[in-house]
Formats: structure tokens, sequence, C-alpha cells
């Protein structure tokens, strides 16, 4: 039913109709939110990417042939928005390192980070951590399958719709990045 009130909404759109576009930006915002939240790590850059989002999906819509859901051409959008974003801050990130680079660093603490942390709680943190490394280590179609099979909790159909690949590809993509992710940091999972 969703995804015929989708639809319905898309038309109206396409007939002129901007509000129509109100209704889809709040039923799928916070989905959006969450999916950018998975590739962006600061929460204003977030909210920007998030924003660009809707509107190249704005922009976009009256070209979209309703062939796929909103939701599954949105994500792709989304996806391509926070990828292109990561891109230009790397850039960004990389000329202001090295221009920092050809400068002294004056400042340094002298005393080591105290924890106060109780050991269950540093080692949840160390997995997170190890997991984050391990997601970051696989190839980006890799991530992507396996972050929306178990972060998003999309379907196998759902996930080949928007990674334009047959259901049987994001089967084996999964499996492989589980497969590279338990060799990372499986010792952690059978320590504890």
């Amino acid at each position: 039913m969703k995804a015929d009130t989708d639809r319905a909404l898309v038309r109206r759109v396409q007939r002129g109709d901007p509000h129509a576009f109100d209704l889809l930006f709040l039923r799928h915002r916070h989905k959006i939110h969450g999916l950018v939240r998975r590739f962006v790590r600061r929460e204003g850059e977030i909210d920007d990417v998030v924003q660009e989002t809707f509107i190249k999906a704005y922009r976009a819509l009256p070209r979209f042939r309703l062939d796929s859901a909103f939701y599954t051409w949105l994500y792709r959008i989304a996806i391509n928005t926070a990828k292109n974003h990561i891109t230009t801050e790397k850039r960004r990130l990389d000329m202001l390192q090295s221009d920092a680079d050809g400068m002294e660093s004056v400042e340094e603490t002298g005393s080591p980070m105290e924890l106060a942390d109780p050991e269950r709680e540093h080692l949840a943190i160390e997995l997170k951590a190890a997991v984050h490394r391990a997601l970051n280590a696989l190839p980006d179609d890799l991530r992507d399958a396996v972050t929306f099979r178990e972060f998003d909790g999309l379907s196998y159909e759902q996930i080949a719709v928007i990674m334009d690949c047959p259901v049987g590809t994001v089967r084996s993509r999964i499996f492989r990045a589980r497969e590279a992710i338990d060799k990372r940091i499986g010792y952690l999972i059978r320590e504890e």
C-alpha cells in the first residue's frame, strides 16, 4: 500500500503538485537520514547530504518513469550523493593536510588519556571500531550490499534494484562481505 501511495504522490508531483513532494519527503526522510549516516559521519553534513538528495530527487522526478519503487530510486540518489560528498570532502581534507604538513605543530598533550570504562564497555567499543574498520576495508560493492542488508534491513530484491544487479550477485556480495568481516574481526567475537 505504501508503494501505491508513493506512486500516486509521484504522479501528483509530475502533474505539478509540489505539496505531494512534501508528503514524500516526510515519509522517507528518516530512512534516507539513516542511510546517509552510514556513509557520512558529521551530523551537519548528514543533514546537508539528505537535503541535497531530496533536491536532486525533486528535480529529477519529472523524468522518473515509475519502473521501480520510489524509495528504491531515492535510495540510489542518496547513495550517489553521499559518495560524491565523501569524495569531495576527502579532496578538501587532503588539501588541508598538505597545507598543515608544511607547518610545525606546537600543541602537544603531555598526559596519557585515562580510561575509566568497565572492561565490557571497552570491549564493546573495540568491537564497534573493529567492525567499522572491517567495513571500510571492503570494496564498495561488498560494503554497500552488506550495509543495506544488515543495517538497513533491505531484502535481497530491494538491494538488487538499488545496486542495479541480479539478486544472485547481491547474495554473493553479502556472503563475501560477511566472510571478509569474519576474517578480520572473528577473533574478537570468539574471545567473548
